[in-house]
């Protein structure tokens, strides 16, 4: 199988470390670039900030709505807007059940809408349930949904 390259925008560092340790877990071959904010995502991107620079595109982008600097919304409208980057496939990874998040994504093209999971009492994210949606997801992100 041909190396993943998957790039994860989120500024909560804990959902960072579960995308990592997840990934760990499925013994598949990734190259994984991190960023906290759309900012620095697109001087990832665009090589600014890559050394050596980014001269590939991500197969994969898990993108948070909620960032400080740049949102990902205002990310996905800019990304959609450049030639070179737009038909990076995208999937939006949030806490946001909204439906106007959801329609503002669906009309940006982004190929999945994936609600993190949030503790039943408290409302917060929890970190085991977080590292088996992850692992959940990305297998099936990576394989293209075929079970190994």
């Amino acid at each position: 199988m041909k190396k993943k390259i998957i790039m994860v925008v989120e500024d909560d560092e804990l959902d960072v470390m579960s995308v990592r340790r997840s990934l760990n877990t499925l013994d598949l071959p990734y190259e994984l670039y991190t960023a906290f904010n759309g900012i620095e995502a697109l001087e990832l991107l665009r090589g600014a900030a890559a050394k050596p620079a980014m001269d590939f595109l991500p197969d994969i982008l898990l993108l948070d709505l909620n960032m400080p600097r740049m949102n990902g919304l205002e990310f996905l409208t800019v990304i959609r807007a450049d030639d070179r980057l737009k038909s990076i496939p995208v999937y939006i990874m949030t806490t946001s059940g909204e439906q106007t998040d959801r329609a503002a994504t669906d009309r940006l093209g982004v190929s999945g809408y994936l609600i993190k999971p949030m503790g039943y009492a408290s409302g917060h994210k929890r970190v085991d349930s977080m590292e088996h949606f992850v692992q959940f997801y990305l297998r099936k992100l990576m394989t293209g949904g075929e079970d190994n």
